[in-house]
């Protein structure tokens, strides 16, 4: 068991997407010109008083290969406390995706947020819109390819702006359940980082998706972090269901509304706050709302009640109750800057303006 230090110098790291830039691969599997602002743009509420679309305020409708998009972002950020992003990153046996507002990035000085990555290593299917499971971009795993990705990964880590731990790049991944052998990626890497001067990597990888039953050191990683929502349990299971109050209460169509998973942001909110944190490296996640019924016609998860208020509720507790493990292995991750139909983002929206990043600030500035 790893004993905290007894300080509160954090570091509150948001998860970023990409996905805000056309791109081939999208324009050919969901039409010309798609981003993830085409699906925020065409949700719409699915009863009274739901919380849809969610649409940008101060930022607008940006485009991420705009220098002046990345800056105005940054600075945001900046401004309410954090500390830096987590790019998602997409690598397909050696194909890029979504790689070019961070390319962007590593080549302009002016943009000097702190930043690490998540290997988002998943397949890329139609399931996330509800329909199939047509897969259109498969992931496979080989050690020749494990050597390739890392001559990719050196281009970030060599970077003075990169997110380290002892002077090691941190990288995330994912999906660590999906490697026939994640312990022997893990050391190849390591010894890979060593070959090219660095002093290893420290590496974490991503507690929940129906993830493993494991502890880090067992798959040759130094730490986890939670992803709130954390889905390894069914929400069935953990937190009532709306349903029945809310078609009571509004005489709605069950039948209809039942083809969505309505929760109680509150009840997610207390239960993660009185939770038990696990016996090992564990950097714990907040996250603002969620709701990806702008991505799923069907078979939404929506979580009702969000507010800035209760989201800085439970961010305090978390920043109250979280203690570093050293002096920079102190994260707390926010799920997400920018996840616009997932409906979980900082950035200010329509509705709340500014509120989600003011209450960040006076969370983390205690």
């Amino acid at each position: 068991m790893f004993e905290p230090m007894n300080h509160k110098q954090l570091r509150a790291i948001a998860f970023h997407l990409p996905q805000f830039h056309p791109i081939p691969e999208n324009n050919e599997f969901w039409g010309k010109g798609f981003t993830e602002w085409t699906n925020v743009t065409l949700a719409s509420p699915r009863f009274p008083n739901h919380y849809q679309p969610h649409l940008p305020s101060d930022l607008g409708f940006y485009d991420l290969r705009l220098e002046e998009a990345r800056l105005a972002q940054e600075e945001y950020a900046k401004t309410y406390g954090l500390s830096g992003f987590c790019y998602y990153h997409y690598w397909f046996q050696g194909k890029k995706i979504l790689n070019e507002p961070l390319d962007r990035k590593l080549a302009n000085e002016k943009e000097d947020l702190p930043f690490m990555i998540c290997w988002a290593n998943e397949n890329w299917t139609r399931n996330w819109d509800g329909q199939n499971n047509q897969v259109l971009l498969e992931q496979k795993y080989s050690e020749a390819d494990d050597i390739l990705h890392f001559e990719e990964f050196l281009r970030f880590f060599n970077d003075k702006r990169y997110i380290r731990v002892k002077d090691k790049p941190v990288l995330m991944v994912y999906r660590t359940s999906l490697f026939p052998d994640i312990k022997k990626t893990a050391m190849l890497w390591q010894e890979l980082a060593e070959k090219n001067g660095l002093p290893g990597l420290y590496l974490i990888a991503v507690k929940g998706i129906n993830q493993f039953n494991t502890t880090p050191e067992a798959i040759g990683f130094d730490a986890m972090v939670d992803f709130q929502p954390n889905f390894t349990e069914t929400y069935s299971q953990r937190l009532p269901n709306l349903l029945e109050k809310i078609t009571s209460k509004l005489g709605l169509n069950q039948n209809k509304l039942a083809e969505n998973r309505v929760y109680d942001y509150n009840e997610l909110v207390d239960k993660c706050c009185n939770a038990d944190w696990p016996n090992f490296k564990f950097f714990p996640c907040v996250t603002p709302s969620w709701d990806n019924s702008a991505r799923r016609k069907s078979g939404a998860i929506i979580f009702e009640n969000a507010s800035p208020e209760k989201y800085g509720k439970w961010l305090t507790t978390i920043v109250n109750k979280f203690k570093p493990y050293s002096n920079d292995e102190n994260f707390i991750f926010i799920n997400a800057w920018n996840e616009w139909a997932e409906g979980n983002h900082l950035e200010p929206c329509r509705r709340w303006g500014l509120k989600y990043l003011e209450h960040t600030a006076l969370a983390l500035n205690q």
